[in-house]
């Protein structure tokens, strides 16, 4: 329902009223105070154009994190790289017995705010999962369930250490 990009983005949130509040807890986990950089690095990224919802971000990254966190905080670290920033309107409509002395229809259809949004174009990277090369199959399985939750098709780019990974 939310996942085309139509129209302009809403995001002016100085001028609106009651927005709801982002749903991702965490953007960092792991080894996030590592001194020496990760020799692996691993992105999930999204093929198509596409919407995703702050729900659906968070929901992505607490699967992938569900498996991240067996392997122990100094092995990885994982980062969200997209950010909800477009807010979403919704015209509730009254439904039930007498639905139609309450509700107005369409007139004046503005909605009210619902939630909030990620905008991603083609290739544009949803996670990072940075980490050491004896972990790099979990990470991959981590990022495939993280995937699930995703709106788009995505993709797995191994951007560094490919000669590392088994």
């Amino acid at each position: 329902m939310y996942r085309r990009i139509t129209g302009m983005a809403y995001t002016r949130r100085e001028y609106m009223g009651g927005v709801p509040a982002v749903r991702i807890s965490q953007f960092d986990m792991g080894d996030t105070k590592r001194d020496v950089e990760f020799p692996v690095i691993l992105t999930l990224r999204v093929k198509n154009r596409v919407q995703v919802r702050h729900t659906a971000i968070e929901a992505g990254r607490i699967a992938a994190n569900r498996v991240l966190s067996k392997l122990g905080s100094g092995t990885y670290h994982f980062k969200v790289r997209a950010y909800p920033h477009v807010v979403l309107r919704e015209n509730k409509l009254a439904t039930g017995a007498g639905a139609d002395r309450v509700s107005s229809g369409m007139r004046r259809a503005f909605g009210k705010t619902v939630g909030t949004a990620a905008r991603l174009e083609c290739k544009q990277a949803m996670y990072t999962v940075y980490a050491v090369p004896e972990v790099a199959t979990q990470v991959k399985d981590a990022l495939w369930r993280a995937s699930m939750k995703i709106p788009s098709p995505c993709y797995i780019d191994v951007e560094k250490g490919l000669e590392l990974i088994h």
